[in-house]
This record gives structure tokens, sequence and C-alpha cells, in this order.
């Protein structure tokens, strides 16, 4: 078979190459693409049997032009940027990478939470200026209520992390789960107790604008929001609005309604008491290394069930 990698998944061509032997060995065809280039995704899979990406788009027009494309090896945890419904429509089988970033997002959920506590961005800028006194005190996320919205994987892990700083957790899912020092609560109560809110759910149309002004407006006024999870579950202009009047303390964001670089007209770019980072929860060192084991052993599961 044909194995196509859009891109080098954030490692070396050489990398990627070595994990790929035992692939090479039995006689499989390894195409590696060391750079990212959506307008040209086409062009490179069109004769592919086997497709390896992260989180380009891929809809109905790619599918239409790889006609010998049998699976889909996603670097990725998220499935919303591929069109599975067509997918399903061709017979193209879909892998994703789960598991492989749940310490590098729970890890940046933390680190959101103490830099807007800490006025890290601020207190950096002013630093550099060589001017001016520090900003006010910062906050300790010691004793803090931390409310985790989403009990999965990554929401556990941030559980735990958050529990060694001393943490209380609450936390709302979807169904009932037991999770160690973690009190299950319903949506309200979550939102009402909560210093720190961080989410941890999938994008779906139950999930999508899961906190609007309402939500807002149930959240303490020295409540932040943490979303390390998918941009559409808030609601842009309804956070964008609760910032600039200080309806609530401060966010931190990695992920957005569209992937960056962000509009340079997006509402959430000159708010005070934000932390905005490029969508990149998931990476680092050791999450691209296990990325690849895991892409790389989802394609050998896939050809020895041919």
């Amino acid at each position: 078979m044909k194995i196509v990698f859009l891109e080098s998944l954030g490692l070396s061509v050489e990398r990627i190459e070595n994990e790929c032997k035992t692939l090479r060995s039995l006689g499989h065809e390894i195409i590696i693409y060391p750079d990212r280039c959506p307008e040209r995704n086409i062009e490179r899979a069109a004769d592919a049997d086997i497709v390896v990406e992260s989180n380009m788009p891929l809809r109905k027009d790619f599918f239409e032009a790889c006609p010998n494309l049998k699976m889909l090896s996603i670097a990725f945890t998220g499935l919303d940027h591929i069109d599975l419904k067509e997918c399903e429509k061709r017979g193209i089988v879909v892998n994703n990478a789960a598991g492989y970033s749940t310490e590098a997002v729970a890890e940046e959920a933390i680190c959101m939470m103490i830099g807007l506590y800490r006025h890290v961005i601020e207190n950096d800028k002013i630093t550099r200026s060589c001017e001016g006194p520090s900003l006010a005190p910062g906050r300790e996320i010691s004793n803090k209520t931390l409310g985790v919205i989403g009990l999965g994987a990554i929401g556990q892990r941030t559980a735990k992390l958050a529990q060694a700083f001393g943490c209380n957790v609450i936390a709302w899912n979807r169904t009932p789960k037991d999770v160690e020092g973690v009190t299950l609560v319903d949506k309200e109560t979550l939102l009402k107790e909560s210093d720190i809110i961080t989410l941890h759910i999938a994008l779906n149309d139950e999930t999508r604008n899961f906190i609007t002004a309402k939500e807002i407006d149930m959240m303490k006024p020295s409540a932040i929001i943490i979303n390390a999870a998918r941009g559409p579950i808030i609601n842009t202009n309804d956070i964008s609005e609760a910032l600039r009047n200080g309806r609530i303390s401060g966010a931190a964001l990695d992920v957005f309604d569209t992937e960056p670089p962000l509009d340079k007209n997006n509402p959430l770019l000159n708010l005070p008491n934000t932390m905005l980072m490029p969508h990149i929860g998931f990476a680092t060192e050791e999450a691209f290394e296990i990325r690849l084991g895991i892409v790389v052993e989802n394609i050998k599961k896939f050809i020895k069930a041919c």
C-alpha cells in the first residue's frame, strides 16, 4: 500500500522513517512530506491508500480526488475537521490518536490557570519595558474551587494535577463517573461555586455554545475560565463582552472558532485579563513521540485486518 504522511507531525523525517521500518520491509511505500501545505494535500494524496495528517481540514473535495483512499490515520484527538459522513459513504476507515496528549493538555490547563492568576504575561511586559512597578499581587490556586467540565482522560488528569496544588475539585460530566477526590455536581452548581472553570469536553451539537452569557452570569465576578478543548464550546461574542465589562476576572484560551492565525478583527485580541495561545496544548516533544507510535500502530492494525 502507498502510505502518505501529509506532514512530519512535529518530528524529523528520519524519526518517522525509523518508526516505519517494519512497514517498508513488508513492501509498503512510505512518502513523508516535511512541511504542512494544505493547498497541496489533494496533489500529494491523490493515489494514496493510507493518509496520515493531524488537524488540516479534509472535506468532500479531498475524498473525491483520492479514489484509492482506504484509511485515514489522524494524528490528533478530535475529528471535527474531517468529513466523517463522506468517509463513511466511501468506506474509508478513520482512526485518531486518542490519549497521546493527555498529559500535555492537562499541564497546559494548569499553566494557564497560574499564568492568569499571577499576571505572567503582563508582568513580563512590564519587566522588559524597564518602567513602572509590577501589577497588583496575584492569586494562588491553592484552596480554590476548580470546576472541571468533562471527566474524560484529560479532565481527570487536570483534576489530579489541581489536587496536588491544593484545589478543591468539583466536576460536571454528561454521565455519572466516580473519580477519586472529585465531587460531581450539576452544571449550575459548578458555575456558581467555581473559582476556576476548565473545559474538557468534545465539540458536538450538544456542546456548541455550552458557555454563553447565560452561563457567564452564573459565575463569580472573580472567576476565570480555561478552554483547551474546542473553541466553539464558548460563545466568542459573549465571553468577549463579559471580559470587556469585567463580568468575570479572566480567560485563558488555547482554542477558537477557527484555527490560528486569528483574524485581526477577532474581539478577543484586545481584551484585558486574557491569555491566548495558538492551539498548542497538545504540542510537546513527549506527546509527539507518543502520537507517532499510535499513528503507526493504527496503520499496522488496519493492514493486518485487510
